[in-house]
């Protein structure tokens, strides 16, 4: 199955594998475009939008009952592609915000919140997401839907889920008129000592966030 095919008319819209490949692919092409640039002004409440309907796909992908692919071992679907260039590229568009923090396992008692990039995150989201798809392009349906399963379980829905919850605070901070603590000093590099972090240095006004990432501010 080529690109061009992706989409073929032959295929039942209805069909469960299409629709999950739809909202993939939905997801790829958006986020490569927001890591453009071209449209600083609506980054964070697109990527918001973006994320949330990903997940959309994950929560049924999760309901699914366990999908076994046709082969027993995973075919290889090829190299990689570089996600290189994206992460550095939304590192740098969403610089004011692209540092938050996450507790990654809410059941797991006594642990300290970690630090985490967005830019990372949604590297790593997309680089789940097209290994999947290069079956899904391949014909190899079973195989693509076995993949998006186990990975949402193991690594990208958790992912994604922080992701939300970071631009979900970005923006609603600002429209709730709530500036944000500055994040100097904190970055992924670092352990945290104390079970809550604290974040340090002055303010990030609602101006330095609100203007170059679009969002209004409550009235």
């Amino acid at each position: 199955m080529s690109d061009a095919t992706l989409h073929a008319t032959s295929q039942n819209p209805d069909d469960f594998v299409v629709q999950i490949a739809d909202q993939v692919e939905s997801f790829l092409v958006a986020v490569t475009e927001v890591a453009k640039g071209d449209e600083p002004d609506s980054a964070v409440p697109f990527l918001l939008l973006e994320v949330s309907q990903l997940l959309l796909a994950g929560g049924r992908l999760g309901a699914h009952e366990d999908i076994v692919p046709d082969e027993r071992y995973e075919p290889d679907p090829g190299p990689e592609p570089d996600v290189d260039e994206l992460r550095e590229n939304l590192a740098r568009l969403l610089e004011p915000i692209d540092v938050y923090s996450e507790v990654f396992d809410p059941y797991e008692p006594r642990k300290a919140p970690v630090p985490a990039r967005i830019s990372d995150d949604l590297a790593d989201v997309i680089t789940d997401l097209r290994h999947g798809m290069a079956h899904y392009r391949a014909g190899r349906t079973s195989e693509a839907l076995w993949w998006w399963q186990f990975s949402y379980f193991s690594n990208w829905g958790t992912t994604a889920s922080a992701t939300l919850r970071a631009l979900h605070s970005v923006l609603a901070h600002v429209r709730l008129n709530q500036p944000l603590e500055e994040l100097d000093g904190l970055d992924t590099d670092q352990g945290v000592g104390d079970d809550t972090l604290e974040f340090e240095a002055g303010k990030v006004m609602q101006r330095e966030i609100a203007g170059p990432l679009g969002v209004r501010t409550a009235q």
